[in-house]
Parts: C-alpha cells; structure tokens; sequence
C-alpha cells in the first residue's frame, strides 16, 4: 500500500502508451493520472483517472479499503483524464455522493449525460466537509486551469490536493533524469502559463494554510523541501525570471541564419554570459522552446524571410507564446532574406500585444549569408542583450 500520511493512500495509475497528452505533448517518460483516497469515519476519494485505467484505479482503491465502503467522491477537476470513471466508481459504489463545484456538474452532465442530482454535494470558496478525524476545507481555483476547479486541504494532515497545480510530466514509476524542475516548468507553461494570475491568487490563498505536503493530479507527491516548489511556482506564476542568461530562437533554410546564430552565442559567451540556451524551432520540440521563453528574462529570435513574411515555424512559436500571456521579456530581432527582409517587422507584429516586452534597439539584417557588417551587428546585439 502507497500511503502518502496514514490516513492517506495514493491509488493512482502511470500511463507507458500515450504518444501525447492532450494531444500535443510528447511525454516519452510517460504520465501519471494520480487519484488518492482519505480513510477515516468517513472515506473520500480524491478524482479518478484517465477513462483507459478505470479498472485497475478501481482495483487500487479495493485494496486500500480493505472491505469497506467509499462515502464520497471528490472531483476537484473536470478534465476526462482526472473525470472519466466517474459513473464507473458511482456504478460501484451506488450509496457514494459526488462533491464538487456548481460549474464541475454542468460539466459533468455535458461530457457523460449524468450529473447525480440524487447524490451530489455542490462545494464552494471556504466549504468543509468533516470526515472524523480530517475535515476538508475547498478553495476555488478558477482558471488553474479550468473554471470549476477547487482544490481540497485536508487540516488534520496538513496536505493540498492541489489538482492540475504543482504537476507535471512523466510517470512515477519512470525516474525523471532531469529532476522535478524540467518536465513541471514545461507541463506549466505548456498547460497552466496563461492563467497566471488565477495561480498567483491561489498560491495566496494557500500562503494562510499550514501545508506539509502537496498532492498534485499529475507527477510524484511533494513533502520535502516545499519552499523549492513554492518559490519556483511563485517565479512562473508572476512571469518572473528564473534563470539569467539568454535563450536563442531560429529556423534557417541553407544554414546562414543558423550560421549567425552560432556567431551571436560564442559572441555572448565570451562577454560573459551565464548560459546561452539556443533551440532550432524546426526540430526542437516546441514546447520546450515555449518553456525556455518563459524561463528567461531576454530572448533573440532569428528567421528567414518566408512568402514576405516570416518562417512558419518562427510564427507557430510566437503566436503561441501571445496566447499563452508571454510577457516582461527583453527582445533582440535578426532577420534574413536575399531581396526584401520582413522578418523583423512580421516578428516584432506577433509580440505586440504581449505586455511590458523591450526590444533591443540592435537588428541585425542579413541579405543572403553573412556579411562584415553582419559580424558587426551581432557583437554590437551581444553587448546589448548582456546590459
């Protein structure tokens, strides 16, 4: 038996057969659909799993208890990979009621044709339920990511369900080579970073409450070293800089932007730069680009001028990191093209609506490969991304 305190068992599943999560993200370490159950007079089980894994999360929670009967079922969130077994366990367990937020049953009924009116508790902003020994108190987080999503803590053993907060990629029976950082900055960004400050007024919240230990929806659970995890979760949710240096961003056609690239990162190295981070959009995966935007504080994007435009990779990440509220960053352009060059103007168009972005007042334009002149701008763009 997983037990997470005593009185806390996690019960949940990892996933070795999913080519991408919601879709779009590669996870080749896998993914974990965490469910937990809180035994006491009364039994609470914390969300289910992915609609593929219903029978053994089912059969994890037999085995936690032991002969006896669940009396509720708590969905924090609505997303299929936390909700979809919810008529599977009512199915089973016909005397068990569902709590959850008034937005989490509309939900409900929408995705599966069910909303148990007969046997549901609609919870709110400050609700407790008492179980015994541990009483719960629900905190509404909006738009972490969903609009009806709560979250639960749990006063006796001082632990946060935190729902899809503090998760991140891979499953847990999978060691993460990179550590927690890596695959939780990139699930964050990639799923989380526009609600910012929905994140930021739940962190807040959270700040008031005594919290030993962090049960997430996804990745392992948090216990040790939580002022880790809630200072790098403050630094992401505040847009914050994490780590200083300069990532680089391009795609190039026969080699000369890349070329240039190259010449600007030993460029910065040699000035001084802590860490130059540089990523070729066409064969990197995206969103770890999306991740390093957000990551750190200045950036340089390179590209070649494309149908009198930019590159159509260059502009998938740009309009990507618009709309997941990519902002305070500083901004260096270098463009190509062998007759009209329009990368910068298209580049610098796609970011304008991102708030309280600079860019640096060095362009470097290159007409086909690189010139003296060229070599001259990116010395004079490395001193300006380094002040």
């Amino acid at each position: 038996m997983n037990h997470v305190t005593k009185d806390i068992c996690y019960i949940g599943v990892n996933d070795h057969d999913l080519d991408l999560f919601e879709g779009q993200y590669i996870v080749p370490l896998g993914m974990a659909y965490n469910s937990y159950v809180i035994l006491d007079q009364k039994i609470a089980v914390m969300d289910s799993v992915d609609r593929r894994f219903g029978e053994p999360w089912l059969k994890n929670l037999e085995e936690a208890l032991s002969g006896r009967t669940p009396d509720y079922l708590i969905v924090q969130h609505m997303e299929p990979d936390h909700s979809a077994n919810i008529a599977l366990f009512m199915e089973k367990y016909p005397a068990a009621v569902v709590v959850s937020s008034a937005k989490a049953f509309t939900m409900m009924k929408n995705f599966y044709g069910e909303d148990f009116a007969d046997r549901r508790l609609v919870v709110a902003e400050g609700a407790e339920l008492s179980l015994g020994a541990h009483t719960l108190q629900f905190i509404g987080a909006p738009m972490v990511h969903w609009p009806e999503v709560i979250m639960t803590y749990d006063r006796a053993d001082r632990v946060l369900f935190s729902a899809d907060a503090f998760g991140k990629f891979g499953a847990l029976d999978t060691e993460d080579p990179e550590g927690w950082a890596c695959e939780a900055r990139r699930y964050y960004f990639g799923i989380v970073g526009k609600y910012g400050a929905q994140a930021q007024a739940v962190l807040k919240k959270a700040s008031a409450l005594d919290i030993q230990v962090i049960c997430p929806l996804h990745g392992p659970v948090l216990q040790e070293n939580l002022p880790y995890y809630l200072n790098l979760y403050n630094t992401w949710t505040t847009y914050g800089v994490e780590t200083e240096g300069v990532a680089v961003f391009y795609t190039s056609v026969y080699g000369n932007t890349e070329k240039a690239v190259h010449l600007l990162e030993e460029k910065l190295k040699e000035k001084g730069c802590p860490k130059v981070a540089v990523s070729d959009l066409a064969r990197d995966d995206m969103a770890e680009c999306v991740e390093d935007a957000f990551r750190y504080g200045k950036i340089v994007l390179a590209t070649t001028t494309y149908n009198a435009d930019i590159f159509p990779f260059m502009r998938t990440f740009l309009e990507t990191l618009a709309e997941h509220g990519w902002r305070g960053r500083k901004v260096g352009l270098m463009e190509n093209g062998s007759w009209a060059p329009t990368a910068a103007k298209g580049m610098k168009a796609l970011l304008e609506g991102c708030k309280d972005t600079a860019f640096a007042e060095t362009q470097v334009r290159i007409l086909s490969s690189l010139s003296e002149e060229n070599k001259a701008q990116i010395e004079a763009l490395a001193e300006e991304m380094l002040r």
